[in-house]
């Protein structure tokens, strides 16, 4: 069978399993050990039968067996980056790189280039820690986490993606023991009486999905404690849900009342992204 029938078979199979269709691609990406371009090039050959049943295997678990697809192959990709996934951690998602894009933009508006320290708290895979440290030579990057399985994840893409980031294991901000010019944190916010697709509640670690009964736990336990670990001029940044605007604003705002708070919209014009400006960020 040519390669573009078999994912055209495969994509409408998916789609009546009421899954997602993009996953076909992904996996076979996998399975092929093929970029995108290659993948596209290949598409009037012919895929051989182990190829097609090494497909099947795993396709048939993330159809049936309710696994996603990112697990089963151990990687996803965030930020242009290829990232090792486990059951320990989040699946990073593609909000958060707007999270990363937006810090790195206002690095540049109001750090200009300086050397910086930056905290990620709660990193899970490492994500946004490891695709800062990527992009940005002048950031030396700390992140904690509390699950020693996670940081076990994030280590490995460290090493992986030959960064060279501080990690500490402690509950938030608790393992923390200097200053920082920058903190940056997309920690757990869904309410915990809130309905999450099955999908993710029953494959993704809960402790990183859920912040209490409104969704703020994490934050509060933030905003509360973060002017001991800031520098006189410093920067906040979160990621959070998105009817959480006006909870967030309001603490930060107890927090540093001199601060200058600023609320972005993802790309679905969404309020999903929180800055804090403490001390000086006149133009």
């Amino acid at each position: 069978m040519k390669l573009a029938k078999f994912i055209k078979l495969k994509q409408e199979e998916a789609i009546t399993a009421q899954k997602e269709e993009s996953a076909v691609i992904f996996l076979l990406e996998y399975i092929l050990d093929l970029t995108p371009t290659a993948l596209f090039e290949r598409l009037d050959k012919e895929i051989d039968e182990e190829e097609v049943n090494k497909f099947n295997f795993l396709f048939e678990k993330y159809l049936y067996h309710n696994k996603p697809i990112q697990y089963l192959v151990g990687k996803t990709t965030f930020y242009g980056y290829d990232f090792y996934v486990n059951e320990d951690v989040l699946i990073p998602r593609f909000e958060t790189e707007e999270l990363v894009e937006n810090i790195l933009f206002f690095y540049d508006k109001y750090f200009k280039g300086q050397k910086v320290n930056v905290c990620d708290i709660g990193t899970g895979s490492g994500a946004i820690a490891i695709a800062l440290a990527k992009e940005e030579k002048n950031m030396t990057l700390t992140a904690t986490d509390i699950s020693a399985k996670a940081l076990e994840v994030a280590k490995r893409n460290a090493k992986n993606l030959e960064t060279n980031i501080t990690f500490l294991e402690g509950d938030m901000l608790e393992p923390l023991t200097t200053k920082y010019d920058i903190l940056v944190s997309n920690p757990p916010y869904i309410p915990s009486g809130e309905n999450v697709d099955k999908l993710v509640k029953e494959n993704e670690p809960n402790l990183a999905l859920f912040g209490g009964n409104d969704g703020l736990k994490f934050y509060r336990i933030i905003l509360a404690n973060a002017s001991k670990y800031l520098k006189d001029r410093a920067m906040i940044c979160f990621e959070h849900g998105y009817d959480k605007k006006q909870e967030i604003e309001a603490l930060a705002l107890k927090h540093f009342p001199n601060s200058k708070v600023l609320t972005l919209k993802d790309l679905e014009g969404k309020d999903r992204m929180t800055f804090v400006f403490v001390g000086d960020f006149n133009e």
